[in-house]
């Protein structure tokens, strides 16, 4: 089913690639953006995580640069019956996660050092197990094409806004009325499909991986001190790349700037809520931490470091 809504997602996302260049140069603008959505799409298709790995700066480890990181990878996949995937750790503060790969057998999880620094061992665990909920769940395909298809729909809007490409054009109709409206528009119908493969699927991933870990409560207090600490600990590579906030397992953009409308993840608190509903319902004890960490960030030197090294 995820391999027919991601070449629904091409197609689509192709079209609104094609109507954009229409706006900027007519019927040859539009030709020529189909054949550029054409090669974007196959490009995408086997190479997007590549992309999304090289925007965050993550860089692969294995069991000799990583030991405690890798094995944790290891044996949670185990659990979930997935081929280990590649592990990669981002230079960031934030604390932070996504996975990508076209498929479980082609798949990543990519960890920043913030979230290693700042969360406990369990709680880094569920996030983790998260993460490959997403890979089982064969999410990761067509979160990581969006973001590629998307991030290239605001860089051509952005690219007709600074040049006012079509404001002088009569033989298409359009002119700077339309530029300025495609530049308005692409972006915004990229985050509204961004914002529709999100939503349901980061509670899909909440409850299978808090299964994989048999940890809810782990998960629902490191989504609390994530979220919390994302407010306050700039991201970035994911401002300068908004497109791929979706992949995160919380949401890394600021809100300082208007591409904080790529924003595309349920309220944390509705998350967390739904993980303790899950505990309760398997016998598990409150965590109070899950609760009141959200709106109160902890200094770091407060928090205990996790055995990373």
């Amino acid at each position: 089913m995820n391999y027919f809504r991601t070449a629904l997602l091409l197609a689509g996302l192709t079209a609104l690639f094609m109507g954009v260049g229409y706006l900027i140069g007519g019927a040859a603008g539009a030709f020529i953006a189909l054949i550029v959505a054409g090669g974007m799409n196959l490009f995408a298709y086997w190479n997007s995580d590549r992309m999304v790995l090289s925007m965050h700066g993550a860089q692969e480890v294995d069991a000799a640069s990583a030991p405690d990181l890798h094995a944790m990878v290891a044996e949670l996949a185990r659990r979930a019956g997935l081929p280990m995937p590649r592990v990669y750790l981002m230079d960031n503060p934030q604390p932070n996660a996504f996975a990508t790969g076209r498929n479980p057998e082609n798949s990543a999880v990519a960890v920043t050092t913030g979230l290693l620094r700042a969360l406990q061992h369990d709680e880094v665990a569920g996030v983790i197990a998260h993460e490959l909920a997403h890979i089982r769940n064969r999410d990761t395909l067509i979160m990581t094409v969006t973001a590629t298809i998307a991030g290239a729909i605001s860089m051509l809007g952005n690219f007709a806004m600074f040049t006012g490409m079509g404001g002088n054009r009569d033989n298409n109709g359009v002119g700077l009325i339309g530029t300025l409206a495609m530049v308005i528009l692409a972006p915004l119908a990229a985050m509204l499909v961004q914002m529709a493969i999100s939503r349901t699927r980061e509670y899909a991933a909440d409850e299978i991986g808090a299964h994989i870990s048999g940890e809810p409560l782990a998960l629902a207090s490191a989504l609390a001190k994530i979220s919390d600490m994302a407010h306050a600990i700039p991201n970035d590579a994911a401002e300068a790349s908004p497109a791929t906030a979706h992949m995160f397992i919380v949401n890394p953009l600021s809100g300082a700037r208007m591409d904080n409308l790529f924003s595309t993840h349920p309220a944390t608190e509705n998350r967390i809520a739904a993980l303790e509903r899950l505990a309760g319902a398997a016998g598990g004890e409150a965590r109070p931490a899950a609760r009141s960490a959200l709106g109160s960030a902890t200094p770091r030197a407060a928090r205990p470091r996790g055995p990373w090294g």
